[in-house]
């Protein structure tokens, strides 16, 4: 049996590797390169505990869509409105500044190696995880992110994905499938990845600046979704004064029906992003520049880490 498909959150992954890790770590030079090396032993963890036969590191090209902010500009709002060069403001993730300048030398990294990348103009990681999660026709998936908006793609069929959740680190690192989504938040199991971004847009999410539904809460949420299937089954319901609703819960939905009615594209994964990938996504037998990871290796004092990963690559 081949190894599974290994969807990285790139963002995900060395933002957590950013926070682990010291800033101590450092280059010759002093530039910090904790993210760079914690991203790089996990990497390498991946290869040696999930064994996958193709893995490809996911990427923003758009951190925060103007699809989704059209559609609800509070979308990731808190995270921007830095004073801009120009007119207005500019928009600007919330990047530490010693982190900024590591993620060039992680793609280095990744490029030196031969690990496939990808991404999609005008959309998240996310999206591109879920297009390329979703079109796999031949492989299991395992989705690697520290990102529960993920769990919306487990699947069964056809060719099941499950999510490494790394939330609480590599140690403590979770798969969870169809079965784990529906027992740890209560929706039905038969559709549970779709049953928790019906859940989701109806609790709203504070982190990503989704306001939900007022009165509703994850469980309650999680409840309304497995007695009427869906979302917008909850909605028909709602509107047609379905006698299982109780009038409160009509009220609180007919409020929010202008939230409602965006929710969904902006909470579920666009799964028709076109992708873009840089090269082949199996994962390779030997780096594809040798030398060039030596001098990475010595450039930014990352010995150890690039011989783990070295290591911990499939031999031919």
């Amino acid at each position: 049996m081949t190894g599974p498909l290994a969807l990285l959150d790139s963002a995900s992954l060395y933002f957590r590797s950013y926070y682990a890790l010291p800033d101590s770590m450092t280059a010759p030079d002093g530039t910090p390169v904790n993210a760079v090396r914690g991203f790089t032993d996990t990497l390498a963890r991946i290869l040696t505990d999930r064994r996958p036969a193709r893995l490809v590191a996911c990427l923003d090209a758009d951190w925060r869509p103007k699809f989704r902010t059209d559609l609800l500009p509070s979308y990731k709002a808190h995270r921007v409105a830095v004073p801009g060069h120009g007119e207005g403001e500019a928009d600007v993730e919330e990047v530490p500044d010693t982190l900024t300048p590591q993620v060039p030398v992680i793609l280095d990294v990744l490029a030196a190696f031969g690990f496939a990348t990808a991404e999609a103009a005008g959309y998240e990681a996310d999206d591109v995880i879920g297009a390329l999660a979703t079109h796999e026709q031949d492989a299991p998936v395992e989705v690697i992110t520290g990102d529960r908006d993920l769990f919306q793609l487990v699947r069964a069929t056809p060719t099941p994905t499950s999510v490494v959740y790394v939330g609480k680190g590599w140690a403590k690192a979770e798969v969870l499938g169809q079965a784990e989504i529906a027992e740890r938040y209560g929706v039905p199991a038969d559709h549970a990845g779709p049953a928790y971004a019906d859940m989701s847009a109806l609790r709203g999410d504070p982190s990503d600046g989704l306001p939900g539904v007022a009165g509703i809460g994850e469980k309650t949420a999680a409840k309304l979704i497995t007695q009427f299937g869906s979302l917008e089954e909850l909605i028909v319901a709602s509107q047609s004064g379905d006698s299982r609703l109780p009038l409160k819960t009509r009220l609180r939905l007919k409020d929010a029906a202008d939230y409602l009615a965006v929710a969904p594209t902006v909470v579920r994964v666009a799964v028709d992003a076109p992708v873009v990938q840089s090269g082949s996504d199996a994962v390779p037998a030997s780096p594809a520049d040798p030398d060039r990871v030596a001098e990475l290796a010595e450039q930014w004092n990352l010995g150890r880490s690039v011989e783990r990963l070295l290591a911990a690559l499939p031999k031919a």
